[in-house]
């Protein structure tokens, strides 16, 4: 197993994009045929993992032996891990992102993305095979996580994997795609000509989001560091602003139907809105319900964040005429 942080779809640019388009990673699995059934066990019985015993940095990270293999459900996948990707998201869980939810179920298994093969199949799966090379994503709240041998994914979390990309390559593209994928086609509905800016394209998601936005049909422009530009404009996007260098709100013209917030901050999240046309779609990953959960508890902290998602889509609303939206991060 092999692991990989994710720095964007370098390895098929344009074209998985368009696989995106197409619905390769809507978790619509194209696999098929008769596969035997193992619905109580599954062939591995043990596994190494690494395993968070407490919220910290790097060292408190653990890999252990002989990790017990759950019993497989019937709408469940055990998948042989060839490589496995680090995500943000991962990150800040590790240093406590979540406690109020996490802390009770410690120790557990971090990691979203995997590429490996199927090992053994629930009852009810029929869309994958024993042997199958797959790759997908956890759903982002999910308490068993991709850094192990054997990890277990839900059938419509998965899909196979292209023959034209590595496992590594595999590994590094559905979650920060799926993110995207939610942001632009199922919240904002692009559409072709329609313009679409993206905040931070030279990160996974953002650059996850260029290609999505392109392959639609969309004109689009993003913000990056100076390290960043030219991959972004290789990507698709008509231009693309260092914002180290350059004042955003003057280096851009004109109004868009959706922005696309990665970075996610109250100076980003100002530009963003300023820029979208009426009936426009804001869209941001920074949301306030972990942080405020874990500051207050989830009994205060979760209707809070609630409150305030309510209170500026209101606001925004009547103000702006636009929509807003605050997705699972990546």
């Amino acid at each position: 197993m092999r692991f990989l942080r994710p720095r964007g779809l370098e390895d098929g640019g344009r074209g998985i994009a368009a696989a995106l388009a197409n619905g390769i990673l809507d978790c619509k699995c194209a696999g098929g045929g008769s596969l035997p059934r193992r619905t109580s066990r599954s062939i591995a019985t043990s596994r190494r993992a690494v395993l968070l015993p407490r919220f910290g940095g790097p060292e408190v990270l653990q890999l252990r032996d002989n990790v017990e293999v759950p019993d497989l459900k019937q709408n469940e996948v055990l998948v042989r891990a060839r490589a496995v990707s680090i995500n943000p998201l991962d990150t800040r869980m590790r240093s406590g992102y979540g406690r109020s939810i996490f802390e009770p179920l410690l120790p557990i298994i971090l990691g979203r993305d995997i590429s490996g093969e199927v090992a053994a199949v629930g009852a009810s799966v029929r869309s994958l095979t024993v042997g199958q090379e797959v790759f997908g994503a956890l759903h982002p709240t999910a308490v068993r996580g991709t850094y192990t041998d054997y990890a277990i994914l839900l059938e419509d979390e998965l899909t196979q994997k292209p023959k034209s990309i590595t496992h590594e390559e595999a590994s590094a593209i559905p979650f920060a795609a799926l993110t995207a994928w939610r942001a632009l086609k199922t919240t904002a509905r692009i559409s072709e000509g329609q313009r679409v800016l993206v905040i931070g394209g030279g990160g996974a998601v953002g650059f996850a989001a260029i290609q999505l936005a392109v392959a639609n049909g969309c004109q689009v422009v993003t913000t990056c560091g100076s390290q960043s530009v030219d991959r972004c404009l290789a990507g698709g996007a008509e231009q693309a602003v260092d914002y180290t260098a350059e004042d955003i709100e003057l280096a851009i013209k004109g109004k868009f139907d959706a922005v696309l917030d990665t970075i996610g901050g109250p100076e980003t999240e100002r530009i963003g809105i300023n820029f979208l046309r009426r009936g426009g779609h804001y869209m941001t990953l920074q949301g306030e319900a972990a942080s405020l959960a874990d500051r207050y508890g989830l009994a205060v902290g979760l209707p809070a964040a609630t409150a305030i998602l309510l209170k500026k889509q209101f606001q925004y609303r009547y103000s702006h005429g636009i929509g807003m939206v605050m997705l699972f991060s990546s």
